[in-house]
C-alpha cells in the first residue's frame, strides 16, 4: 500500500521551472532512492513534499490525506519528517537539546526518554557529547545528530536530503548502515543522494531524476544494472 503518493507534480522559482509533472510512489516500509546529478530537482521534490515549498500543479497524498498545501508543521504532527541536506542542526545548542527539539510536537514523555535511548544505541557518540553544542561537532557527528533529531519526532516517512555530503568514506558506510537499521525498524524512507551507489544498496526501489523530470525507474537492482545509470551514476 502507497504510503506517500505524489502525482503530476510541478514546481517553480518565479520563472525557472524546477519539477515538470513528476509522479511516484512510496510503499509502507520501503526504501525508495530518488537519484540524479545536482540540479536535477531532488531536493525540490523533498521540500515540495514536506510542505516548505509550494506546488504549481499537482498532488501530494501522504497516508491517503492530500497534503499538497498543508501546513509544515501539520505534516510534521502526522509523521513525514525530513533530514534536511546540509544537516541544520541548532550550532548554539547542546547534542541534547538538539534532540529535545526533535520531539517538540510530542507529549507522552515516557516514550520521548526510548526514542534518545534509541538515538544512542544508533550513535553512542552522541551520548557521549551529550552536552556539546552542536557547532563544535564533527562533519560526521553533526549528520548523526540531524538523523538523531529526526528519529526524536517518531517519523513514520523519513525524507533523508543528501545523508552522505561532505563525509568521509568510511562515515558514508557507517551512515547508510543505520540508514538500513532504521528501516528495518519499519521506518518507511524515501532518500535523495548522489552518490547513486550507496542510495541504491539500502533501497528496494528507485526512480532517476533529471532536469525537473523522471528518466527511469526501477527496483534497486534493475536500476544498478542498467547500462545508462552506470554509465552516468555509478562510474561505468
Amino acid at each position: 500500500m502507497a504510503l506517500l503518493e505524489v502525482k503530476d507534480l510541478h514546481v517553480a522559482y518565479g520563472a525557472i521551472r524546477a519539477l515538470h509533472g513528476i509522479s511516484f510512489h512510496v510503499n509502507e516500509g520501503e526504501v525508495v532512492s530518488l537519484i540524479g546529478a545536482n540540479g536535477a530537482g531532488k531536493s525540490t521534490t523533498l521540500r515540495t513534499i514536506s510542505g516548505l515549498l509550494p506546488a504549481s500543479q499537482g498532488e501530494v497524498i501522504y497516508d491517503g490525506e492530500l497534503v499538497t498545501a498543508a501546513d509544515a508543521s501539520r505534516v510534521v504532527k502526522k509523521g513525514l519528517i525530513q533530514v534536511p541536506e546540509g544537516r541544520r542542526i541548532f550550532a548554539p545548542l547542546t547534542v541534547r537539546e538538539n534532540l529535545e527539539m526533535g520531539a517538540f510536537t510530542r507529549t507522552d514523555r515516557a516514550e520521548v526518554a526510548a526514542s534518545m535511548d534509541y538515538v544512542f544505541q544508533l550513535f553512542p557518540r552522541l551520548k557521549e557529547r551529550l552536552e556539546q553544542t552542536g557547532g563544535t561537532l564533527s562533519g560526521g557527528e553533526q549528520q548523526m545528530l540531524a538523523v538523531g533529531r529526526a528519529l526524536m519526532s517518531k517519523p513514520r516517512l523519513l525524507l533523508m536530503d543528501e545523508p552522505s555530503m561532505g563525509l568521509a568514506p568510511i562515515l558514508v558506510e557507517e551512515i547508510f548502515e543505520i540508514i538500513g537499521e532504521i528501516s528495518r525498524e519499519g521506518v518507511t524512507i524515501l532518500l535523495v543522494e548522489q552518490n547513486a551507489h550507496m542510495a541504491l544498496s539500502v533501497a528496494d526501489r528507485g526512480y532517476v531524476l533529471e532536469t525537473g523530470t523522471i528518466q527511469l525507474d526501477g527496483t534497486a537492482d534493475d536500476l544498478a544494472a542498467d547500462a545508462s545509470v552506470r554509465a552516468a551514476y555509478l562510474g561505468g
